[in-house]
């Protein structure tokens, strides 16, 4: 057998270097094949990492240019002899590629590839890779010495890939715990931004997953389905928004081991819109503690790195870190919740016990004043004050009512936008798409949110009715001082809105919650229905529930 010559020696100690000499995965690869086609003197060289599946999937080549390898078409799975290191894992070697009886036609525009030589790449016991080797320039075959330097190279690749997955592991835990303790220094310690809650949990949960796409879901409850309440990434528009019919697929699944790791079929079911077009695999986990059952989906493209153990274990931390943080927030509010209602009583009995009495005494003590005067003028006058001090009090009784009627534990004002939609759209093809953005919650309660919910089950009891719609858009955000809210729908319009009186309602109760509405119809091209309620930021920071 042929010995590699101190030649070959030398330049498989420069290959050593060359491949040992950087941490970054991607780069080692590249080395790697770089490296060996130097080693032998080959024309090309292609490195195929092994898949779960047992097949190629990474494939990184040297020696062809962009221009080619885009001529060429779809890269190598695993077929034909590119195969035989995947289902028997030792070196090969071969003197005319094309002559071995598993060789396959090459595609066309494919260059000439004679003289071949493959050698697996293992990490520890485990076969990492195949290196494989062609066109041996001069035209020679490549030799045993050849085959020797190549196996030591994929020895010495073995440990630096291995290294480079570890240092690749290592910084992955540390984006994933950096991406949590960033989301829940955020909820706690922002003031109130352009953002939702959930809209902060998935720009971070984004840049430290380094997916395509996240994107939180809502269990509607009552088997309704499912509803995507925030979104970030590529293509989160067409997801935002949208119901997901039943929701099962994610309970089930999560039942057993969470995360969850959900491809193929079980994706279509589960994300809305057109999911399995741009999201190859996708991570789901539950946010715990979450009395409102939202689930987190991170979505990869194809051709994107597989989601590993790394990612499983550091999502887990991440939703534990950001469950954490909103439930703070939420027994923050609770807490200020209360000591709002508990101001609210405290007034209340003040009003009842010391005012209403004192306004009861005032008006004893005018009636007497009757038997010093036979003035009719005058005593016109006493009966005039004591009816209206009678009147006052009647008032603030209802005031004390009303201050003490209020729920002292009321769900959030986007909790019921929910139940509200889910309720409307129950029992109708149509399926609602709900734009939800902005701090919602800490802008709208007591009278505001109850002249909201109004007009928007009166715009989509209209819209459901009357206008013979395939889409329905419902969007409420707050941004830029203001609320918005518009009901959007394709349905058969309408020339004269104001003769109808559930659109006479919507207009009073937009002044009675202090913002403008309109309403306009194209007859063939739907209806528009537009609220803006101007904010008082300045007003809001000094409230409760500000944070």
């Amino acid at each position: 057998m042929q010995s590699p010559t101190a030649t070959g020696i030398e330049n498989l100690l420069s290959a050593f270097a060359a491949v040992a000499d950087d941490l970054d995965l991607d780069t080692v690869l590249e080395r790697v094949v770089s490296a060996a086609c130097q080693l032998v003197d080959a024309r090309f060289g292609a490195l195929g990492v092994i898949g779960p599946d047992r097949m190629l999937g990474p494939f990184i080549t040297v020696g062809l240019d962009d221009a080619e390898k885009s001529s060429i078409g779809p890269l190598p799975r695993g077929h034909g002899v590119l195969g035989l290191l995947i289902t028997d894992p030792k070196p090969v070697r071969l003197a005319d590629l094309r002559r071995h009886p598993l060789a396959y036609g090459f595609p066309d525009n494919h260059p000439q590839m004679t003289s071949f030589l493959g050698v697996p790449i293992r990490v520890h016991d485990r076969v990492f890779g195949n290196l494989y080797l062609t066109e041996k320039r001069g035209g020679a075959d490549f030799s045993d010495a050849d085959e020797q330097l190549v196996v030591a190279l994929a020895s010495a690749a073995g440990i630096a890939i291995e290294n480079s997955r570890l240092f690749d592991e290592s910084t992955r835990r540390a984006r994933w715990l950096e991406g949590g303790l960033d989301a829940a220094r955020e909820l706690l310690g922002r003031h109130i931004g352009a953002h939702s809650d959930l809209e902060v949990v998935a720009q971070h949960a984004l840049r430290a997953s380094q997916s395509s796409l996240v994107i939180v879901l809502r269990d509607l409850g009552h088997h309704r389905g499912l509803i995507c309440e925030a979104a970030d990434g590529c293509g989160a528009g067409t997801h935002l928004g949208r119901r997901v019919p039943g929701g099962s697929v994610l309970r089930d699944l999560l039942a057993t081991s969470p995360p969850a790791l959900i491809t193929g079929a079980d994706l279509a079911r589960v994300l809305p819109g057109p999911a399995v077009e741009t999201i190859d695999a996708a991570l789901c986990c539950r946010l715990p503690g979450d009395g409102e059952r939202h689930f987190l989906v991170i979505g990869r493209a194809p051709g994107s790195v597989a989601f590993s153990d790394v990612d499983h274990e550091m999502l887990r931390s991440f939703t534990s870190h950001v469950s954490l943080a909103l439930e703070l927030l939420r027994a923050h509010r609770r807490r200020e919740q209360e000591a709002v209602f508990g101001d609210r009583d405290r007034i209340a009995r003040d009003l009842h016990d010391v005012v209403i009495q004192r306004l009861f005494a005032a008006g004893l003590s005018i009636q007497t004043l009757r038997k010093y005067t036979a003035d009719a003028h005058a005593l016109d006058r006493i009966s005039a004050v004591t009816t209206e001090l009678d009147s006052t009090i009647r008032e603030l009784r209802d005031t004390i009512y009303s201050l003490r009627s209020v729920p002292q534990a009321a769900p959030s004002f986007t909790s019921t936008v929910f139940s509200l939609v889910a309720d409307a759209f129950d029992g109708h093809d149509l399926e609602p798409v709900l734009h939800l953005s902005g701090p919602v919650d800490s802008f709208v309660d007591g009278e505001r949110a109850d002249h909201l919910r109004a007009i928007l089950l009166e715009g989509l009891s209209n819209a459901l009715r009357h206008a013979d719609a395939r889409v329905i858009t419902i969007t409420l955000g707050v941004a830029d001082g203001k609320l918005e809210l518009s009901i959007d729908d394709d349905g058969r319009g309408f020339t004269e809105p104001d003769r109808a009186s559930g659109l006479v309602n919507m207009r009073r109760r937009a002044e009675l919650c202090g913002g403008t509405i309109s309403i306009s119809g194209t007859p063939g091209r739907g209806t528009s229905i537009h609220l803006v309620v101007p904010l008082d930021v300045r007003q809001t920071e000094s409230a409760p529930g500000w944070r």
